[in-house]
């Protein structure tokens, strides 16, 4: 299997990176744009074959259904529309896009969920839970509860009023699940800029896509114990990067001393936390970026701040860049053992 992987990767960084922000040729009319006729294939041993239009006949209503779901959801708790978005994230780069996250422990198989970047910290599993239930009532056994975590990450988007795209489906739900990759392989919010190019690139996704995948922030909260290290000019006196906002990390300081680091939580986005916009990029060029990987996208590297300097500028290029990124993040393959699953926490 790590054999196929390698191979995998080796046919996708051979494949020309498309930055829309650079090839003004909107992505979706490059594919046959709802025909059902063409998408992605990685099948390279991995039997996963995307396409736009596979539900079409077999299951019309699961797009409706996951929409209603999100926006009822989102309009009740904005903050949910972060978090199925992370969930999609969360499970793409651990093993590929196989609803591996959404696995409970049983007696056998030691889940994704209690990994240390998730735990406490990855929620909406019972909006997943109801839609794949009303799905399931209406076409059993049809819909993969990856791509229904695909689908409602793109809705959790647009309902916050961000742009829509096309989502290729049929994956594949894993019948496994990795707590050490989990572990090992999701972005740590302390990583510099060079890591998460790594990172990214084992995933065959670009410097390009890491920037505008990383524009997410712009909606969600995060925990005082997940920027702690942006708090340090205040401590040793030293600015941790260039541009600080010294007001910005005074302001932090005082909410995670008053309640305590463990329980403190604020917005990632102060501005407009709850749209979908480029106000996170407009924040990391003012020194106001909250997780430490989010700002240094701004200081460490001329080639990722040039990329901040233009979506905090344009944020049509950002919505083009990110709508690309999401179908590309979307499309890394999760293993061969795989099922549609009738409930997404267990095996069939």
């Amino acid at each position: 299997m790590k054999n196929l992987f390698n191979l995998f990767l080796m046919f996708f960084f051979a494949m020309p990176i498309l930055s829309l922000s650079e090839n003004p040729t909107n992505f979706s009319e490059s594919c046959e744009d709802g025909s059902g006729e063409t998408g992605s294939s990685f099948g390279i041993g991995f039997d996963l074959v995307l396409d736009f239009g596979l539900y079409r006949n077999s299951c019309p209503e699961a797009e409706s259904i996951v929409y209603s779901w999100v926006e009822t959801t989102v309009l009740e708790d904005p903050r949910m529309a972060a978090s199925l978005l992370r969930l999609h994230f969360h499970d793409c780069f651990v093993n590929g896009c196989d609803a591996s996250v959404l696995l409970d422990d049983t007696e056998g198989l030691v889940g994704e969920k209690t990994a240390p970047p998730n735990l406490n910290s990855l929620r909406g599993f019972e909006v997943i839970d109801s839609i794949k239930s009303d799905i399931e009532s209406v076409c059993p056994e049809t819909v993969s509860c990856a791509d229904i975590l695909a689908m409602a990450a793109r809705d959790s988007v647009v309902v916050s009023g961000g742009p829509r795209w096309e989502v290729e489906v049929g994956r594949k739900d894993s019948r496994t699940a990795s707590k050490q990759a989990a572990t090992n392989g999701l972005p740590s919010p302390n990583s510099t800029v060079s890591t998460l190019i790594s990172t990214f690139q084992n995933l065959g996704l670009s410097q390009t896509d890491m920037v505008a995948l990383s524009g997410g922030h712009t909606l969600g909260k995060a925990r005082c114990t997940s920027f702690t290290a942006r708090l340090q000019p205040l401590q040793t006196g030293q600015p941790a990067n260039h541009g600080d906002n010294l007001e910005f990390l005074e302001s932090l300081q005082q909410l995670c001393s008053t309640v305590g680091p463990s329980v403190g939580i604020t917005q990632l986005d102060l501005v407009t936390p709850s749209t979908f916009d480029n106000q996170y990029y407009v924040n990391l060029l003012s020194g106001e970026g909250l997780l430490p990987s989010d700002q240094a996208l701004a200081v460490q590297d001329p080639g990722t701040r040039a990329i901040v300097e233009t979506y905090a500028t344009d944020q049509s290029v950002f919505f083009e860049d990110f709508k690309n990124a999401m179908v590309k993040m979307g499309g890394i393959p999760g293993g061969s053992n795989s099922e549609i699953r009738k409930n997404c926490r267990m095996i069939n």
